[in-house]
């Protein structure tokens, strides 16, 4: 039977970095991931899907953003 991973929880200064490291670059290279990863402290892979859901999240709230500015538009009368 395939075993499901379990859940990575990231410490408050991992998300930190993580966040701060998100800021300078959506998409990450597989060397830079490798050195987020060692700086973490986790697994590639576990900064790889960091990143994937950190996208669908930013994305998300884009995409948000934007329906709300389209359906509220700011008068100044």
């Amino acid at each position: 039977p395939v075993r499901k991973k379990s859940r990575t929880f990231y410490s408050a200064e991992q998300l930190e970095e993580l966040e701060k490291m998100f800021q300078e670059d959506h998409y990450p290279d597989n060397e830079k991931r490798r050195e987020i990863a060692a700086v973490v402290g986790v697994t590639p892979q576990r900064i790889m899907v960091w990143f994937q859901n950190r996208r669908a999240k930013w994305r998300k709230s884009e995409k948000l953003s934007v329906k709300g500015n389209k359906k509220c538009p700011t008068s100044s009368a």
